[in-house]
């Protein structure tokens, strides 16, 4: 475990607000898991075997579709307050649980483009350009994450340690790298929002959760990139002394 007591006081404060970040993007997703019922898992297969199957291609296909309708939208839609896109996101996922599955897999792409806006507003907000293809691929890298219904804090912390390395030109190598992940994440989104009887009420909540999630793991993730610029620790470094940040937070929770 890192020493934290060799940690310079203004990079310490600053993990310690990441780690803050961290906690609170799943605590949402607990809350709407003992909404809906079940385990995160357990969602997966109340979805007809076709949906499953086809999920890793149709999450390809949305994120093609966010990463290009993203750059034409920011020429003409600057990023919103992310309060104002939490409650877009949710508009929009009451609207897809209205009709059950069908209107909530016609949603999914659009949610997919929201959520990426809402992460490259994040990117923004920490220095970085969205326009630069190696952010936009740091964005994209943030959908790696294991998801708001997760309970697997090491799948959580996996993806900061990845660098991204992939250029313009494999930019697809990187999509279909990261799909099957979010497959399964998306998939957990679209099974809770045809939880029978639930509908609007559920595609709301799961969306509400989807963008407090990604928002503030896109906060951790661009957090540590900048910290690690701004400090000269590499990235690698970083994430270690978040992962003790946050277990001494847990430990102390526990003590409570």
């Amino acid at each position: 475990m890192t020493d934290l007591t060799t940690i310079p006081p203004s990079v310490d404060l600053e993990l310690a607000e990441l780690a803050r970040r961290h906690r609170a993007a799943s605590s949402v997703g607990m809350q709407v898991l003992n909404y809906v019922g079940g385990r995160a898992e357990g969602l997966l297969d109340k979805l007809p075997g076709p949906v499953r199957s086809g999920l890793d291609d149709a999450t390809a296909r949305a994120l093609e579709l966010a990463l290009s309708s993203a750059r034409r939208s920011r020429e003409v839609v600057p990023d919103q307050k992310p309060w104002l896109t939490t409650a877009l996101a949710t508009a929009m996922g009451a609207a897809g649980g209205v009709g059950g599955l069908p209107s909530a897999l016609a949603e999914l792409p659009v949610t997919v483009t929201v959520l990426f806006r809402a992460i490259q507003a994040v990117a923004a907000e920490y220095g970085f350009d969205p326009d630069d293809p190696q952010i936009a691929r740091e964005c994209l890298t943030v959908f790696s994450s294991a998801g708001p219904l997760a309970e697997d804090d090491g799948a959580e912390m996996a993806f900061l340690s990845a660098r991204v390395t992939l250029t313009g030109a494999t930019v697809h190598g990187l999509i279909a790298r990261i799909a099957p992940r979010l497959a399964t994440v998306l998939g957990q989104k679209l099974a809770a929002q045809a939880v029978p009887l639930l509908g609007a009420a559920a595609g709301a909540a799961t969306n509400y959760a989807y963008t407090s999630y990604y928002q503030n793991m896109a906060h951790v993730h661009f957090g540590l990139l900048r910290l690690s610029e701004q400090s000269g620790r590499d990235r690698v470094t970083l994430v270690a002394e978040l992962k003790d940040q946050i277990e001494v937070s847990r430990k102390k929770k526990r003590i409570r």
